[in-house]
């Protein structure tokens, strides 16, 4: 449905335009590239579904403990991905560079069936968050590259919409294959391995630079530092990385929520790998919706209205619920998790990728992915430690007071209309 209709508009342009009675679609490297995403994200989610529960309620983490191991999750991907977008904008070897990083974490899920201490858990997953941080801006970058300004949400959202995909059946294949035996996680981990060699495969048979990425015939080599300095000159750019890590220190990590719904409703543990499946069907049915209205009614409106929804799923969960509304409640927190991914995850990267220059533009999503990084990182961390020390509900109730607080904040720093480079507004 989203193929390019023609593979030399594709190959030669990396974008597909409007013809006469021609639908325009997304062009075939976006395609490609989500279906790598998908089969990654089935081997990513196998592991994330289980982990939460084991490490908690098996091996007794304390939530403090567990925080510090999200946020090294959540936050390791800053330390590499600056630098693993800088390689890929100076070398124009994008796919290359996303590749390694498809590799690695690749490798990361054999190195989970070698290690059974909590923190030797935490250095592999933070390996494979290593992974990530090479692999993501190269990718997106490609996307944006590959796809028309006018289209950057609706290319994001087709990607996201291949991507959710396997973060939905990820949690599904965890409790197929936890399902005979429930303690049987270094099956879980074989069947990541296999999956995510297979992503690897895909990237590289499938994947194509487009042309516009590809190195021009004397490219300009400027150093770290200075591309650092034009990023921070760039109009927009400043603006959207501040709200990044604002917004990003007031999320809590789906994994927190899913341990304060379980806790809070008395959940049966098996079914806790289940949990993610609710938040990745939402986010599938909306990704594309939401990136194609973000293009129509401006993506940084829709950034923040999904902060809104993601703040309504932490009042939700501060309710008291009886067992007649515990289902609909449930419910309720998929869908607004739901939107709160389709209208942020993708529709951020579409909103930065207009106002960054071709030649930066891995590293200018790089800079915006690192500052939402650190913010989710201290969230992560703060929030662990609010667990610990205040209980659950009351860390709840900070984080949402501290989510309205950075909305607040963001509201007259994004929604200023500035141009892109189509002329047109991009808030």
């Amino acid at each position: 449905m989203y193929l390019s209709s023609s593979r030399a508009a594709d190959a030669s342009a990396g974008v597909v335009r409007d013809r006469p009675g021609i639908r325009r679609a997304v062009a075939g490297t976006v395609v490609a590239l989500g279906l790598v995403s998908m089969v990654t994200d089935v081997s990513s989610e196998m592991v994330t579904a289980v982990l939460p529960l084991y490490l908690v309620a098996g091996l007794g983490m304390t939530p403090l403990a567990y925080g510090l191991l999200d946020g090294v999750y959540q936050g390791v991907t800053a330390l590499v991905r600056l630098a693993g977008s800088y390689a890929a904008d100076r070398t124009h070897r994008r796919k290359l560079v996303a590749g390694s990083g498809y590799a690695l974490s690749a490798v990361c899920k054999l190195g989970l069936l070698a290690v059974t201490t909590p923190w030797a858990i935490g250095a592999v997953l933070a390996a494979d968050r290593t992974g990530k941080g090479l692999r993501s801006a190269p990718r997106d970058a490609l996307i944006s590259l590959s796809t028309a300004p006018e289209d950057q949400g609706r290319a994001f959202g087709v990607h996201r919409t291949l991507d959710t995909a396997g973060a939905l059946l990820g949690p599904l294949a965890a409790f197929a294959v936890l399902w005979p035996a429930r303690d049987a996680y270094d099956a879980v981990f074989q069947v990541s391995f296999c999956c995510a060699v297979f992503g690897v495969l895909l990237l590289a048979l499938y994947v194509r630079e487009p042309r516009a990425a590809q190195r021009p015939a004397h490219p300009p080599r400027p150093g770290l530092v200075r591309a650092l300095r034009t990023l921070a000159g760039t109009p927009g750019v400043p603006r959207l990385s501040l709200a990044a890590v604002l917004l990003g220190a007031a999320t809590i990590s789906d994994a927190f929520l899913y341990l304060v719904l379980q806790q809070r409703h008395h959940l049966d543990a098996r079914w806790f790998p289940l949990l993610p499946v609710g938040t990745a069907a939402a986010f599938l049915l909306l990704a594309l919706p939401v990136g194609r209205l973000a293009d129509r009614v401006g993506r940084l409106r829709v950034f923040l209205a999904g902060h809104g929804a993601l703040l309504a799923a932490y009042f939700l969960l501060l309710l008291p619920l009886g067992s007649d509304t515990q289902l609909p409640a449930i419910a309720a927190l998929f869908v607004l998790l739901g939107i709160f991914y389709a209208a942020t995850d993708g529709v951020l990267m579409a909103a930065a990728a207009p106002l960054l220059p071709p030649a930066l533009r891995a590293s200018g999503l790089a800079l915006v992915q690192t500052g939402q990084a650190v913010g989710r990182f201290a969230a992560a961390v703060l929030f662990g430690a609010a667990w610990t020390a205040l209980g659950p509900a009351t860390a709840l109730a900070a984080a949402a007071a501290v989510l309205a607080a950075a909305l607040a904040l963001c509201l007259p720093v994004l929604l200023r209309d500035r141009p892109s480079a189509t002329g047109k507004a991009v808030v």
